[in-house]
């Protein structure tokens, strides 16, 4: 088991991440992975990542089912099936730093992409291309939030069907991410303590639980608007820390 100071941080973390991603329906992972990052080797901050996030967006899915449109998780599913199978055969863990800059470029690729590509998740194949874009960046980088809603953000969706689509769509990714770096951290004799594991879940239902009354308050410009807002600063802050690490 970590130290008391680590098993504090990571409490907070993941009460502190849950409620913002329940909020925003993003950008708490990204959070979180930062942190985990910084105290953990890459395969077990990616799993304990994913057990934490598994919670929360399914929590948050359960939460807003009605609302989820599973056409559009059917699209996500197949391209997250074919993503995973390909990474398993090749077997690719990248390095802390690549695993950062890969986590701040992302929000920044989202807003490069050309305006003619027109991106949006309703479109026939936009939803299974999402899978494939999202599970590659989920397994290299642990987080693939900012593109995911670059997916999203030109739809016709109000913003609780954008979080319970969303929530589902990367409940599946997480799954898939405990099961691949699951295999490596096995191999390597490690191991996820059960008991850390289960305060991270408890922590992420309170936290996702709690962020149920702020969405309620929100109408969907501000949504949009502190969704793009806060996954920008964390792209930024995590890039320079991931170069920082490459050069030093």
């Amino acid at each position: 088991m970590p130290s008391v100071a680590i098993l504090a941080l990571l409490a907070i973390s993941a009460l502190v991440t849950s409620f913002i991603s329940g909020i925003l329906g993003m950008a708490g992972g990204m959070i979180l992975m930062g942190i985990l990052l910084a105290v953990m080797p890459v395969p077990v901050a990616m799993m304990m990542h994913g057990i934490t996030q598994l919670a929360s967006n399914g929590w948050r899915a359960l939460m807003w089912r009605r609302e989820v449109d599973w056409r559009i998780f059917r699209g996500y599913l197949y391209g997250t099936i074919v993503t995973t199978i390909i990474f398993a055969l090749v077997k690719i863990v990248v390095g802390k730093p690549i695993a950062l800059i890969a986590m701040g470029l992302t929000p920044f690729i989202a807003l490069a992409l050309p305006e003619k590509l027109h991106l949006n998740v309703e479109r026939r194949g936009h939803a299974t291309a999402c899978g494939i874009i999202c599970s590659t960046l989920s397994l290299t980088s642990g987080v693939s939030g900012p593109i995911l809603d670059l997916f999203f953000v030109r739809s016709g969706m109000g913003r609780h069907a954008v979080i319970a689509t969303k929530a589902m769509t990367q409940s599946l990714s997480h799954i898939m991410k405990i099961a691949y770096f699951g295999a490596f951290v096995t191999a390597e004799g490690g191991h996820v303590h059960p008991a850390l594991g289960a305060m991270m879940v408890l922590l992420a239902f309170t936290g996702t639980s709690l962020s149920k009354h702020v969405i309620a308050r929100m109408n969907d410009k501000s949504f949009r608007f502190w969704t793009r807002w806060t996954v920008m600063t964390l792209g930024l802050f995590y890039l320079g820390q991931g170069v920082w690490m490459l050069v030093k």
